[in-house]
């Protein structure tokens, strides 16, 4: 059930190829397997087995048992917690090995996944651990004839759809608050970057979660996705992908009315005002659209300048860019920007960079295929100017290192150029105006607002976003109310 494994920095690690439930690795009812492909050299890392549907009843029915045996359900908050922490402590002990499993099965840099990506796993582990026996309900005063109180209770068992572009940040985003509800999981790992959350299942398990509580699966989505999200004995779902697929998970999870939370697509806009500080904005606009090689939900690919400084920022941008952007071998530790995730995406972000091209919009920075020694589905930073708000460029998500430029005379078309999408995820704006920086912060329609950055989020706030963004929040307090149900108990003091 595992495959012995050496990275390119030499990391050794045994990689586990199962389905994780009741706490062991099992093969899938039919053997069936995909496989996980190192998108810096296109070749094979390995085959891990794929769930059926079978497999979704064996991973559902092992959370039940365990959300309904006194191994988790007597643990008190402050137990629950403990095992949090230490799991905590596990991940921090096996950064490296997680690192290098996420920069060969994703293609991030290796110095990105060990310095932010594991790190904040930790955090967020960190977080709810301290939260779990302070999650509390509350007495209301109704009268001396009565006695009422509120006590959150976990909702049962969470399915949860983790996306390809953050593993392991996604899925501790699910887990946190999840296990510090009380809740069990089934966790679904995305198919095209599986390996680093099987590895980290071992240090669940090495923490002491009881069998059960969490469960860990590979496979696809329209097989084991559609059949974790339809299933009868799943409470809740929640989803981190792309809008298209967050519509279908609504529509399959209306059959038995399960709690959602769905965190989507995003074309978030990057405003920059005439006063703004262009050499802050510049450094923020490349953080914004060209970390994780343009793989961010969030990602402030609309930058939407004043006409006025225009050409000054967009010199500033590119040079930026070429500066900063060293594409090449992700282990590298010169590496800024590595391969996209799949083929499949590597297409779609060179096609969109066609249609900019055809839209007549003007190719101002990139725009090819850049493959190192010949492989890889490397693309270098592409930069669109004199983008129209008509533009599919402008309009649809790249989800690549692809940032299309626009002009806007006033505040107001600033405001309205921004809110014309159908997403609401993030937004950033540039300006020293303290006033018009809280001004237009209140006016875009969006579930985040950046000011003077863009896209350094923080475990402690909450993400999420509006309109076709997404339902609900993760992370900081706000993330643990989907997670929990809140009781009411009536006390009649005069029976």
């Amino acid at each position: 059930m595992e495959v012995d494994l050496t990275a390119p920095n030499g990391r050794k690690w045994a990689q586990p190829l199962g389905l994780f439930i009741n706490n062991e690795f099992v093969k899938s009812s039919n053997e069936q397997k995909l496989a996980s492909i190192n998108p810096t050299t296109e070749e094979e890392i390995c085959s891990v087995y794929a769930a059926t549907s079978d497999d979704i009843d064996t991973a559902v029915a092992a959370a039940r048992k365990a959300f309904r045996d006194p191994s988790w359900k007597s643990l008190s908050g402050t137990e629950r917690g403990a095992l949090m922490l230490k799991l905590a402590d596990l991940v921090s002990q096996h950064a490296e090995t997680l690192a290098t499993i996420e920069c060969l099965d994703n293609g991030k840099p290796y110095t990105t996944a060990l310095t932010e990506n594991v790190p904040e796993v930790v955090n967020v582990f960190r977080y709810y651990g301290g939260y779990a026996d302070k999650n509390f309900g509350q007495v209301i005063d109704v009268g001396p004839a009565k006695f009422a109180y509120t006590v959150k209770e976990p909702l049962g068992v969470c399915g949860q759809i983790i996306p390809w572009n953050y593993p392991l940040d996604m899925a501790a985003w699910k887990l946190g608050p999840a296990l510090c509800c009380g809740n069990t999981v089934v966790l679904k790992l995305a198919e095209q970057t599986p390996l680093s959350m099987l590895y980290l299942a071992n240090l669940i398990k090495e923490a002491g979660f009881p069998p059960g509580v969490v469960n860990i699966i590979n496979g696809y989505g329209r097989e084991a996705g559609a059949a974790l999200v339809q299933h009868p004995q799943v409470d809740k779902i929640a989803f981190t992908g792309s809008t298209a697929t967050g519509k279908e998970i609504m529509k399959l999870a209306s059959a038995t009315m399960k709690n959602i939370t769905l965190e989507t697509g995003g074309k978030s806009p990057l405003i920059v005002f005439e006063d703004a500080d262009l050499d802050l904005a510049a450094t923020w606009s490349h953080i914004g659209i060209m970390s994780n090689q343009g793989q961010i939900c969030t990602a402030t690919s609309r930058i939407l300048v004043h006409e006025n400084i225009y050409d000054k920022f967009t010199e500033k941008f590119k040079a930026k860019i070429q500066q900063l952007s060293v594409l090449g071998d992700p282990f590298e530790k010169t590496t800024f920007q590595g391969p996209q995730v799949t083929k499949q995406q590597y297409e779609r972000v060179l096609s969109y960079i066609n249609i900019g091209k055809e839209e007549g919009a003007t190719l101002f920075l990139g725009g090819e295929a850049a493959p190192q020694k010949g492989k890889g589905f490397f693309i270098a930073p592409t930069v669109f100017t004199n983008v129209k708000t008509t533009m599919k460029i402008y309009r649809e998500e790249i989800f690549g290192p692809c940032a299309a430029v626009a002009s806007f005379k006033t505040e107001e078309e600033a405001i309205e150029m921004a809110n014309d999408s159908t997403y609401g995820l993030g937004a950033a704006l540039f300006t020293k105006d303290l006033n018009r920086a809280h001004r237009v912060a209140r006016e875009i329609e969006a579930g985040m607002v950046w000011i003077n950055s863009s896209n350094d989020a923080d475990f402690r706030v909450p993400f999420g976003g509006v309109k076709q963004s997404g339902i609900g929040r993760e992370l900081g307090e706000a993330g643990l109310a989907p997670y929990c149900n809140v009781k009411a108990i009536h006390v009649n003091m005069a029976a």
